[in-house]
C-alpha cells in the first residue's frame, strides 16, 4: 500500500513539473532548450544531469514529463535518454572504490563495474548516429505508443481518464492556492518545478528504499540460482525483474559489485544480468508517461526501452561482440589496480569534466 501512494505521489510530480513548465510561457521554453538543440548536447546533458541526482529514473522521468508538456521533442530528448542510460552506471563504479585497498577484489569490482559502463558507451556509439540518421528508434516507438493507445485505449487528450483526474487534482489544488496568494505566472511555474521534483525525488528514493528491504535478500539468491545454471537469458530476465521490483538499476548492479569481487560471480554470469537491469530500469519512464497529457510522453518512454532492448540485441547474441566491454573493462582494471590514480581520472573525466566542458563547448 505505501509502495502504491508512493507510486501515486512520483505520478503527482510528473504532472507538477509538466505543469510548472507550460505556467513558464513559450518564449522561457524555446529559450531554456536552446542550448541543447544539438543532439550531442543532450547526450552530456543526459549523462551530467544523472551523475548530479544519481539516478537515471529521475532523469528520465524528468525528460518524459517535459517531452508531455510539449517543451521538449522526442528527437531533441532522445540524446538525452541515452546520455542517461550512461550516467546511471557511475553509481555501481563508485561502489567499485570500497575495494581499493584489496588489489585483486578492487580489480574484480572494478571490471565488474566498468563493464557495464563500456556496454552503455558503446550501444551509444552505435544507435545514437543510427538513430540520427533514419529516426529508427523514434519511430518504432511511436508506431508501437500507437498501437498501445487503440489496444489498451490509452486516450492521452481524454481529460476524464481516471489516472489523469486522480493526478492533476493535488496540482490544481496547489496552483490555485498559490493563485489565491497573488502569485504570478513565473513564480507559480517555479513553485511546480520545485515541488514536482521533490516528491519525484522522494517517492523514488523511498520506493528502492522499501522494495529492498522487501527483496534484498531474495536478490542474492537469484543471482546464485541463476549462477548455477549458467546465466543467459535467465540471467537478463532476473535483472530485469529485480530492477522493476527495486525501482533502481543501480541497486541491483551494485549488488553484484560485492559479489564480483568476492569471486562468487564471474564476469561473464553477472554480464547478462547487468543488461536486464538496464531494460528493467525504463519501466520507470513508462510509469511516468501515465501523467503526460501528449502521447510524446509514452512514445519517448518507449524509445528508451526500445534502445535498452536493441543494444542487447546487438551485443549480446554473437559471442565476439558479447566479449567486447569485458574485455575492455577487463583491461581498465588491470591497469587501473596497478595505477590506483587512473581510477579517478576515469570516473571524474568521463562522468563530469567530459559532459560539463562538452556542453559548455557546444552551447
Amino acid at each position: 500500500m505505501l509502495v502504491l501512494f508512493l507510486l501515486y505521489l512520483f505520478l503527482v510530480g510528473v504532472k507538477a513539473i509538466e505543469s510548472g513548465i507550460q505556467g513558464f510561457g513559450e518564449d522561457f521554453t524555446d529559450s531554456l532548450f536552446e542550448g541543447v538543440s544539438n543532439p550531442l548536447a543532450g547526450l552530456l546533458v543526459g549523462i551530467l544531469a544523472t551523475v548530479l541526482v544519481q539516478s537515471s529514473s529521475v532523469s528520465t522521468s524528468t525528460i518524459v514529463g517535459l517531452v508531455g508538456a510539449g517543451t521538449l521533442t522526442v528527437p531533441l530528448a532522445v540524446p538525452m535518454i541515452m546520455g542517461a542510460n550512461i550516467g546511471t552506471t557511475v553509481t555501481n563504479t563508485l561502489a567499485s572504490l570500497g575495494y581499493l585497498r584489496r588489489s585483486a577484489e578492487f580489480r574484480r569490482a572494478f571490471a565488474g563495474a566498468t563493464m557495464h559502463d563500456f556496454f552503455n558507451l558503446l550501444t551509444v556509439a552505435v544507435l545514437l548516429p543510427l538513430e540520427l540518421a533514419t529516426r529508427f528508434l523514434s519511430k518504432s516507438a511511436q508506431a508501437l505508443a500507437g498501437f498501445l493507445g487503440r489496444s489498451a485505449n490509452l486516450e492521452f487528450e481524454n481529460p476524464d481518464s481516471p489516472v489523469k483526474t486522480a493526478v492533476k487534482a493535488p496540482v490544481k489544488a496547489f496552483e490555485n492556492f498559490i493563485e489565491g496568494l497573488g502569485a504570478h505566472n513565473t513564480v507559480l511555474g517555479f513553485l511546480l518545478l520545485i515541488v514536482g521534483l521533490a516528491l519525484i525525488l522522494l517517492a523514488l528514493a523511498y520506493i528502492s528504499r522499501n522494495m529492498k528491504l522487501v527483496v534484498a535478500g531474495r536478490i542474492e539468491r537469484s543471482m546464485n540460482a541463476v549462477l548455477a545454471k549458467g546465466g543467459g537469458v535467465t540471467a537478463i530476465g532476473i535483472g530485469l525483474i529485480m530492477t522493476v521490483a527495486v525501482q533502481s538499476s543501480s541497486i541491483t548492479t551494485s549488488v553484484l559489485v560485492p559479489m564480483i569481487a568476492a569471486g562468487v560471480l564471474t564476469l561473464t554470469n553477472a554480464y547478462p544480468i547487468t543488461l536486464g537491469a538496464n531494460v528493467g530500469t525504463t519501466v520507470t519512464a513508462l510509469l511516468a508517461s501515465l501523467a503526460t497529457e501528449r502521447p510524446e510522453g509514452l512514445v519517448i518512454a518507449l524509445t528508451h526501452t526500445l534502445f535498452n532492448i536493441s543494444g542487447i540485441l546487438l551485443f549480446y547474441p554473437v559471442p565476439q561482440l558479447r566479449k567486447i566491454p569485458l574485455y575492455l573493462a577487463g583491461k581498465l582494471a588491470a591497469a587501473a589496480e596497478v595505477r590506483k590514480s587512473l581510477v579517478f581520472v576515469y570516473v571524474i573525466g568521463v562522468f563530469v569534466l567530459v559532459p560539463l566542458v562538452g556542453i559548455l563547448i557546444l552551447q
